[in-house]
C-alpha cells in the first residue's frame, strides 16, 4: 500500500486520520466481534477508513453548525462501541476536547466528573441518557444531554464562543481522569501532540513489537475512557493504516472466538487476563488463531511462560501511565519472563530510582522511579498539567522529574524491574513488603480467583498483611482454606510476607480497566480485622 508520512508535531489526530484515509480509504479502521444479545452490532461489523470518514465528515458539521469549535469540551459516554470515534474525531477536527465517561459510573461519580470538567454538552448511549439528565439537573451550569442512538440534526449550542485560531498540536485533544484511588480522580490534559507522540511511540517499539503497515488487526478489549485503547493504540493504528477491533469488555469465555473471529493479529491485555484464560477449558479455536504477540502489563511471572507455551505467542511486558504517555517494553530478546522486567530507558525517554528524598538508589535496590524527556523541555510528549489543579502538578514533577509513584528495581545492566506501587508497601517490623509480590503468589494458587493484599493496621509490628481472597467457584472459605493458603505462601516467600489475615470476599470492586480499588473495599476509618470472618493468622509467622 503507499507510504504515507505524518508529521507528528504540526496538526492534530483527525489531520492524521485524514491523511489515512485518503490514501488507504479501503482499508479495515475499526472492527466490532459478534456478540449474540448484544444492544448494537449484534453480528459484528467493520468500517472502511473511507466509511468512517464520510461519518466523520457528517458530525463535524453537525457539531459545527450548533457553534461547538475550539475550547469547547463534549462529554461521550459511548462504551467501547466503533461509534465513539465518529464523535471524538469529528470534535478533534473543530478543535473540540472530549471527556470520555467511564460507563461504570454513577451519578455521584459522573457529576463530579461533569462538574469539575465544565463540559459543554454529553453524548451517550439510549440507556444511560436518563442517567445523565439526572446529573445535569444537579450540575449549575447548564448540561445539554442527546441521545446517540438519535443524534438531533440541530444540537443545543454551546454558551461561549469557540476560541479563535487553527487548532494545532498544543489543542486539548482530551480529559482523561485518573482512576482516583486515593482521592477524587485528577483530570489529565491531553494534547493532539501527547496523541501523535504517544501513537508513534508505541509504532516504533521495535524489536518484537512490530507493526505491518495496513496489514495487521489489533484487538484491545480495554475501555475507551483509558489512555492504551483510545491513545496509545487508536492512534498507533492510525499512523499504520490498520485494524482496531474493539470487543464490547474482556470475556474469558468469548475471547478466542473473537480473536479468531476478527483475524487479529495483535491483543492487548492486563494482568488479570492471563489467569483468567489459564482456568478456561482448552478449546481448538486457542491455538488456530493469526496472533504474533501480546502487549500489556502485570501478568505473573509465574504464569508467563505457561500462557506463552499454551497459547503459542509472547506476551511482551510494558509500563505506562496516562501522565507519561510513551512506554517502555521488554520487546528485545532475550526477554525476562520469569521477573516483573518492563524494558530499559530508551530513546530519549530517560528514568532514575529514588529514594524518598529523591537520591539515586543503587542499582538492585528499590526506589521510586522518576521519568522526564531529554533535553530542554523534559515534560515534552507528557501530560499538559492536572486540571484546576496547578499544585498537584508542580509536585509530580518537582525536581523537573515526573514522580510516577510506582517502586521499581533497576538491574545492572540498566533493565527496569516492576516492585508495586507506592502506596501498596506494607511496611512491617522494619521489613518493605510489596502487596504485589503476596498477590503474585497467592494468585499462582488453583483455589484463588481473585486477590487484594492490603496493609492492616498492627499494635506491635506498625502494620500486617492482609489478604482479601475471592476463592475459585466450587472451593469452600474457611479456615481450612486459610490454612492451606497460608502454607502455601509460607513455603515460597520469606515468612514476614505471608498474610498475617485473610478475609475471604465473594467480589472486589474494580475500575473499568480491572485494576482492583483498594481504597474501596473497606469504608474508611473500619478495622478489617474487625470484619466478621477476618482469619487471624499471625500466630504462624515465625522464622523457619
Amino acid at each position: 500500500m503507499p507510504r504515507h508520512d505524518i508529521d507528528i508535531a504540526r496538526g492534530t489526530v483527525f489531520d492524521a486520520f485524514l491523511t489515512t484515509a485518503e490514501v488507504a480509504p479501503g482499508r479495515p479502521f475499526l472492527c466490532a466481534p459478534p456478540a449474540p444479545g448484544r444492544a448494537y452490532h449484534p453480528a459484528g461489523v467493520e468500517f472502511t477508513y473511507a466509511q468512517t470518514k464520510e461519518r466523520v465528515l457528517r458530525f463535524r458539521e453537525c457539531y459545527h453548525a450548533a457553534g461547538y469549535g475550539h475550547g469547547h469540551r463534549v462529554a461521550l459516554l459511548l462504551e467501547n462501541r466503533p461509534e465513539f470515534f465518529f464523535h471524538y474525531l469529528a470534535l478533534n477536527a473543530l478543535g473540540c476536547g472530549i471527556v470520555p465517561i467511564n460507563p461504570d459510573y454513577r451519578h455521584d461519580e459522573m457529576l463530579y466528573q461533569m462538574e469539575h470538567s465544565e463540559a459543554d454538552l454529553v453524548v451517550s448511549i439510549a440507556s444511560r441518557v436518563a442517567d445523565l439528565e439526572a446529573v445535569a439537573s444537579a450540575r449549575a451550569k447548564p448540561l445539554p444531554v442527546v441521545g446517540a442512538e438519535s443524534m438531533p440534526t440541530t444540537l443545543p449550542r454551546p454558551g461561549p464562543a469557540p476560541r479563535p485560531g487553527r487548532p494545532g498540536p498544543d489543542t486539548e485533544c482530551s480529559l482523561l481522569y485518573t482512576s482516583g484511588t486515593t482521592g477524587r480522580p485528577k483530570g489529565c490534559v491531553l494534547t493532539n501532540f501527547y496523541y501523535l507522540n504517544a501513537g508513534a511511540w508505541y509504532r516504533d517499539l521495535g524489536g518484537l513489537i512490530r507493526f505491518a503497515r495496513g496489514g495487521d488487526r489489533i484487538l484491545n478489549p480495554l475501555p475507551l475512557f483509558h489512555m492504551n485503547c483510545q491513545a496509545v493504540t487508536a492512534t498507533g493504528v492510525i499512523l499504520t493504516a490498520n485494524c482496531l477491533v474493539l470487543p464490547e469488555r474482556f470475556s474469558p469465555a468469548r475471547w478466542w472466538k473473537d480473536v479468531v473471529a476478527t483475524r487479529a493479529t495483535v491483543i492487548h491485555y492486563l494482568g488479570v487476563v492471563p489467569p483468567l484464560l489459564l482456568n478456561q477449558e482448552p478449546a481448538p479455536e486457542e491455538r488456530k488463531h493469526d496472533v504474533r504477540f501480546g502487549i500489556g502489563a502485570g501478568v505473573e511471572p509465574e504464569l508467563h511462560e505457561v500462557f506463552e507455551k499454551r497459547f503459542g505467542f509472547p506476551l511482551i511486558e510494558v509500563w505506562g501511565m496516562t501522565e507519561t504517555g510513551r512506554i517502555y517494553a521488554d520487546c528485545y530478546e532475550p526477554r525476562r519472563p520469569r521477573t516483573r522486567a518492563f524494558g530499559r530507558p530508551f530513546g530519549g525517554f530517560e528514568a532514575r530510582v529514588v529514594d524518598d528524598k529523591d537520591r539515586e538508589v543503587a542499582r538492585g535496590t528499590d526506589g521510586e522511579l522518576l521519568v522526564r524527556f531529554a533535553g530542554r523541555d523534559p515534560r515534552k510528549g507528557f501530560f499538559a498539567g492536572y486540571l484546576k489543579n496547578p499544585e498537584a502538578t508542580e509536585e509530580a514533577w518537582r525536581g523537573g522529574w515526573f514522580h510516577t509513584g510506582d517502586v521499581v528495581r533497576q538491574s545492572e545492566d540498566g533493565m527496569l524491574h516492576f516492585v508495586d506501587r507506592k502506596k501498596n508497601i506494607i511496611r512491617r517490623s522494619g521489613e518493605n513488603i510489596a502487596a504485589a509480590e503476596v498477590e503474585a503468589c497467592l494468585q499462582a494458587h488453583d483455589a484463588v480467583a481473585q486477590v487484594a493484599v492490603l496493609a492492616a493496621p498492627d499494635e506491635i509490628r506498625e502494620e500486617e498483611v492482609l489478604a482479601c481472597v475471592v476463592p475459585m467457584a466450587g472451593v469452600t472459605p474457611g479456615a481450612a482454606l486459610a490454612a492451606r493458603l497460608f502454607d502455601w505462601c509460607m513455603g515460597r516467600l520469606a515468612y514476614y510476607k505471608a498474610p498475617g489475615w485473610i478475609l475471604f470476599v465473594p467480589s472486589l470492586p474494580t475500575t473499568g480497566t480491572q485494576k482492583v480499588q483498594k481504597a474501596q473495599i473497606f469504608p474508611r476509618g473500619e478495622d478489617p480485622r474487625r470484619r466478621p470472618g477476618a482469619i487471624d493468622l499471625r500466630a504462624g509467622k515465625k522464622r523457619g
